[in-house]
């Protein structure tokens, strides 16, 4: 059974974002607050909004911002190239779940042997958030998850229609931000993308 994580767009306020979540949330296993750009205080105002919106704390990972992770007490925190390191930020703060964003099968074990719990990796497809670059493609997944044994969970133009594929080639989820926050009807696509990832019909 797979994990699906919902990744903020950083094109909605916090409101906004919390308004979908409390409905959503109960289809995902993680949530990200992916807003870079954001000061530590701005990013902390998604946090707190997703919380009062009943998202549990167990479920938000924060991205980069390892203060705003700690300070909050959610799951965990996601890391990426310029983020600090993962052993520093694991041995600092034992109690939360790392992950790190990966982009080939050598970053993944770097990621895996400083302890990262999960990676990220992508962009598996083409999408408007990375325009111009080229994809990785499922042979990209393939790759990283025969180089690691932790779950490594694809991201980067997935949705309903495709993420069927990316389970086929290994990934042990899939992490969507547009399919689901920018949908007309965000439930319907969270409901349709968590009974794929989990293989079961969810009422």
């Amino acid at each position: 059974m797979g994990v699906l994580h919902l990744v903020s767009t950083g094109r909605q306020t916090a409101a906004q974002l919390a308004a979908i979540c409390a409905r959503v949330h109960p289809y995902a296993d993680a949530i990200h607050v992916r807003e870079k750009g954001k000061t530590a205080r701005e990013v902390a105002e998604f946090v707190v909004a997703l919380l009062r919106a009943g998202v549990p704390a167990q479920k938000i990972i924060v991205n980069d911002r390892v203060d705003v992770a700690a300070v909050y007490g959610v799951k965990g925190v996601q890391l990426a190239y310029h983020s600090l390191p993962v052993r520093a930020v694991r041995r600092t703060f034992p109690d939360l779940a790392i992950g790190c964003s990966v982009h080939g099968p050598i970053e993944a074990k770097q990621a895996q042997q400083a302890g990262a719990l999960f990676c990220l990796y992508g962009h598996v497809f083409p999408t408007d958030s990375k325009p111009g670059l080229v994809p990785r493609g499922l042979d990209g997944v393939a790759d990283v998850v025969r180089a690691v044994q932790i779950p490594i969970i694809a991201i980067g133009g997935i949705h309903a229609g495709n993420a069927r594929s990316v389970l086929k080639a290994g990934a042990a989820g899939v992490a969507v931000l547009s399919a689901v926050f920018l949908a007309e009807d965000p439930v319907r696509e969270a409901k349709q993308l968590a009974e794929i990832v989990k293989g079961e019909r969810i009422e």
